[in-house]
């Protein structure tokens, strides 16, 4: 494929129609599903299926970058197809592998071929016979980058928690997210007949490449507002009273303010919120919040931590 032709294509995917209408529609579907955006994570991901271009998502663990591309997934009706990085990665298990046993039954049945008797020379199966036929589709085993690239609909690719890569691996994604194709030696190069619809998350333990991010549109999730926090709990946690949400949502700030190993999550907010809920609690004492901190740190020292800055507050 030339470089034109490559061109072409991409930009015959950019303007395909998308499924998510526009920001406003982007918006409306994701709180549908039970994803509160604001008007920046909407436009984002908006423009991420409009221009064909993967959606980078950075900000601290437990801020709801994970759950976006889930929710994005379930809004928009297309399967969600998840590659989880951790060190160590390697190709056979983002991209591609061969099924070695089934080749080695192969291997194997062509070579006990010759104890049946003899062959014609047209019907003896040469090495060549044999490796062509191992290096077929029927012995390849999808990944889930290339699962996504041969995907015949359109699908959503998340690549969660890509900083655990290592940095040698990163340079594994920039083929299929510069040109949505995937390079296998044996059977040529593979290029996507959709655009998936790409997710990328960081908790930023690393600085990413700058060819990664050149690729991809970028969004910071941070801790939400106190104000988006408890409109948060009041969806997830329906019946809340609105005192016990707003004091649920201050003690997790207040603890964020510390200087903690772990600062409590969103999830974790919402947590301490069902915990008190379901046990019929109407406000955070001063002593419910100290004895409910397990709930939100997961750190002893933390707790310990916490546990004193908070009795001292009394």
């Amino acid at each position: 494929m030339t470089d034109q032709q490559a061109g072409e294509d991409a930009a015959a995917r950019a303007v395909r129609p998308g499924r998510l209408g526009s920001p406003e529609r982007t918006a409306q579907g994701l709180r549908e599903v039970g994803y509160l955006p604001d008007q920046h994570i909407a436009s984002v991901v908006y423009l991420g299926e409009q221009l064909a271009k993967p959606v980078l998502i950075e900000g601290p663990a437990g801020t709801g970058k994970t759950e976006l591309a889930k929710s994005v997934a379930l809004m928009s009706g297309m399967r969600l197809i998840r590659l989880q990085c951790y060190e160590g990665l390697d190709e056979a298990k983002a991209l591609y592998e061969w099924n070695y046993r089934k080749q080695l039954l192969r291997i194997q049945v062509s070579q006990a071929a010759p104890a049946a008797g003899p062959q014609p020379p047209d019907e003896a199966a040469s090495w060549s016979d044999v490796e062509s036929d191992i290096f077929s589709e029927e012995f390849l085993l999808s990944r889930p980058l290339l699962a996504a690239i041969r995907s015949p609909e359109p699908v959503v690719l998340l690549i969660d928690e890509v900083d655990r890569l290592d940095v040698e691996t990163e340079a594994l994604l920039l083929e299929v997210l510069s040109d949505y194709q995937v390079s296998i030696p044996e059977l040529g190069t593979v290029t996507a007949t959709q655009t998936p619809l790409v997710f990328l998350t960081s908790n930023n333990s690393r600085d990413l490449s700058e060819a990664l991010k050149r690729r991809c549109l970028y969004l910071y999730l941070d801790y939400p507002s106190a104000e988006r926090e408890q409109e948060i709990v009041r969806s997830r946690v329906p019946g809340i009273g609105e005192r016990l949400a707003e004091q649920v949502t201050g003690l997790v700030r207040s603890l964020r303010a510390m200087d903690l190993k772990k600062r409590p999550s969103v999830s974790e907010t919402l947590d301490l919120a069902s915990t008190l809920f379901l046990l019929g609690e109407e406000e955070v004492t001063p002593q419910l919040a100290v004895g409910t901190l397990h709930v939100l740190l997961k750190y002893q020292s933390d707790i310990e931590k916490a546990a004193a800055e908070l009795t001292a507050k009394r």
